[in-house]
C-alpha cells in the first residue's frame, strides 16, 4: 500500500482519506456551469459531467452516495502551481473572458464570474488531485470533469483557468512516498501546452501527446515538453488513430517506467465535432479507452500502473453518453471495479 509521506507540509483537504465504500469516482453537479446564458456562447457543454453521472446513475452501475464528493481547490493549494499573480490576474473579469473565450464575461462584476465560472473549475481541480491520490490506493480513479491541458502555471486559455494536471502531479510528487515519476497520456485533440510548459525541464515527467496538427494551440515552445510527440492530420479515421496510440504508448512504457499514469481521456477527437476536426467514432473512443487501460493495468501486463483519467474537450451534445459507455465498458471488461486491489510500489 502507498502511504502518504510525512511531512510539516501545510494542510489540505485534497489528500484526505475516502471511504473505501466510495467508488473512485470524483463528481460534483456543482461541476456543471450555468449563468445567464453566457456558457452558450462557447461550444463547450458546461453541463457534460452532470449528463455522464446521469447516464452513469440511469445504468445502475452508480448512486449518488456511491461516488467521491470533491473539495475545492483553495488559493493555498493553487499556489503549489500558480503564481499569485496569475491567481490574481483572475480578479479581473477581463483576463477570465479571454482564457473562457466568452467575450461578454468582461462585462460582469468579478464576484459573479468567481461564483459562477471560476468556483466550479476550482472544484474540478480539486477533484483532480484528490482522483490522484485515489489513483494511487485504488490502482485507478475517474474525475468526471478536469483535464484543464491549456493551463499552466503562468497563463491559461482555451477555457482552462487551473492547471489540475500539473497540480495533481505535484501533489503526488510532494506528499505520497513511492510515486517519484509521472507519465502524462494525452489523448484529447488539442496539444496539451499547459503541462507541457510546466513539465518542460522535469525528467520525472514523460509526456505522450497525440494531437490533431492544424488546430489551436500550435505552441511550438510547449512541443519541446513531449518525449513522444504524434502530429495526427485532419478527419483521423479509427483504425489508423488507434494503431498510433497504441503502438506509440506500447513504445512509451518501454521507454519510461512511471508511478502513475495521468490519463486525459478528450473526446473532442469524435466525428463531427467543431473544434477538433478530426473522425473517429463512438465506439472507436470507447476502444482507445480500453486499450489505455490494458496497456496500463490488463492482465498479463508486466506491471499495474495506478492510472487517474480526466474528461478534458469534447464538443459535442452527444460526448456525455459516449464516455458513460466507455467507463460501462471499462467495467465490463474488468480494466475498472469499485473494490480495486491495493496498489504495491516499490520504494
Amino acid at each position: 500500500m502507498i502511504m502518504a509521506a510525512a511531512d510539516d507540509r501545510k494542510s489540505t483537504r485534497l489528500h484526505e482519506d475516502i471511504p473505501q465504500s466510495k467508488w473512485p469516482i470524483v463528481y460534483s453537479s456543482d461541476y456543471n456551469i450555468g449563468f445567464l446564458g453566457l456558457e452558450k456562447l462557447h461550444p463547450f457543454d458546461s453541463g457534460k459531467w452532470g449528463k455522464v453521472f446521469r447516464y452513469l446513475k440511469e445504468s445502475g452501475l452508480l448512486k449518488d452516495d456511491d461516488v467521491v464528493t470533491p473539495v475545492e481547490a483553495t488559493e493555498e493549494d493553487l499556489l503549489m502551481v500558480h503564481s499569485s499573480g496569475y491567481l490574481n490576474s483572475l480578479k479581473w473579469s477581463m483576463v477570465v473572458a479571454g482564457i473562457t473565450e466568452v467575450p461578454p464575461v468582461a462585462l460582469l462584476p468579478n464576484f459573479i464570474v468567481q461564483r459562477k465560472l471560476l468556483k466550479p473549475l476550482r472544484l474540478q481541480t480539486g477533484g483532480t488531485v484528490m482522483a490522484g491520490k485515489l489513483a494511487t490506493e485504488r490502482g485507478w480513479a475517474l474525475n468526471i470533469g478536469g483535464g484543464f491541458h491549456h493551463c499552466s502555471a503562468e497563463r491559461g486559455g482555451g477555457f482552462c483557468a487551473y492547471a489540475d494536471i500539473t497540480l495533481s502531479i505535484k501533489f503526488l510528487f510532494e506528499r505520497m512516498e513511492g510515486i517519484s515519476k509521472a507519465m502524462i497520456v494525452d489523448l484529447d485533440a488539442h496539444q496539451g501546452n499547459g503541462h507541457e510548459r510546466d513539465f518542460i525541464n522535469d525528467s520525472r515527467v514523460y509526456i505522450m501527446d497525440v494531437y490533431n496538427r492544424y488546430i489551436y494551440p500550435h505552441d511550438s515552445y510547449a512541443k519541446g515538453a513531449i518525449r513522444r510527440k504524434v502530429e495526427l492530420q485532419a478527419y483521423t479515421e479509427d483504425d489508423r488513430y488507434l494503431s498510433l496510440v497504441r503502438k506509440n504508448l506500447e513504445k512509451a512504457l518501454e521507454e519510461f517506467n512511471p508511478d502513475i499514469i495521468v490519463y486525459n481521456a478528450g473526446t473532442d477527437v469524435l466525428e463531427g465535432d467543431p473544434l477538433g476536426a478530426l473522425s473517429i467514432s463512438p465506439e472507436g473512443i470507447v476502444q482507445r479507452d480500453q486499450l489505455v487501460f490494458e496497456l496500463a493495468r490488463g492482465k498479463g501486463r508486466p506491471r499495474q500502473i495506478p492510472i487517474l483519467m480526466v474528461t478534458s474537450g469534447g464538443y459535442q451534445k452527444r460526448t456525455a453518453q459516449i464516455i458513460a459507455d466507455s467507463i460501462k465498458n471499462l467495467i465490463a471488461k474488468g480494466l475498472i471495479s469499485h473494490q480495486a486491489a491495493a496498489v504495491e510500489t516499490e520504494i
